[in-house]
């Protein structure tokens, strides 16, 4: 399987996923702020996430959804601001506020300000999707340790970073709806 119908195929499972369960709407949305900030986001976070793959691939995979999520809250809250830190300083500030290991609860209390019963169905709904990914991964014939296999990761963080984001602006009451 090549990385581009590898990458589609998890962007369709992932997108039909967040559809069934009500966190995103069928049309996906469009931010192009934040998907300018990916490659600097995907730099900085790609030697925390190699690191810890291994022993915990669902935190690797989970961990950039919950950065999605934070950066669509960002964005709403005043992007001129948080734009002009860069994707890099703002992935170091998420993750050295309370470590590595806690950032998934820091962005969902701390930054999205969730209630626990908020948190815990979040994360639930990540963990889920990190587990979809990382089964597809395991599925797709790609062999570990290779440059493809690299490719295919970082198409998974992609993917899953690009769902955080639409969750959250899906919450923050961003629809997207055809128009006439």
């Amino acid at each position: 399987m090549e990385i581009k119908e590898f990458e589609e195929y998890i962007k369709k499972d992932l997108h039909r996923f967040l559809v069934g369960v009500g966190r995103m709407d069928e049309k996906m949305p469009e931010c192009p702020d934040l998907d300018e900030l990916w490659a600097s986001i995907e730099a900085a976070y790609l030697p925390d996430g190699i690191r810890e793959f291994a022993d915990y691939p669902l935190v690797s995979m989970g961990w950039i959804m919950f950065i999605g999520m934070a950066l669509a809250k960002y964005w709403d809250e005043d992007w001129i601001k948080y734009s002009e830190e860069g994707g890099e300083k703002i992935y170091h500030r998420l993750r050295d506020a309370e470590g590595y290991d806690n950032m998934d609860d820091y962005i969902l209390k701390r930054v999205l300000g969730l209630s626990e019963e908020e948190s815990e169905k979040d994360s639930s709904i990540v963990g889920e999707c990190a587990a979809r990914i990382l089964s597809a991964l395991h599925h797709s014939g790609i062999e570990p340790g290779t440059e493809k296999a690299l490719r295919a990761y970082k198409a998974c963080l992609h993917q899953l970073y690009q769902m955080g984001v639409a969750m959250e602006l899906n919450s923050l009451g961003y629809h997207m709806t055809a128009i006439g």
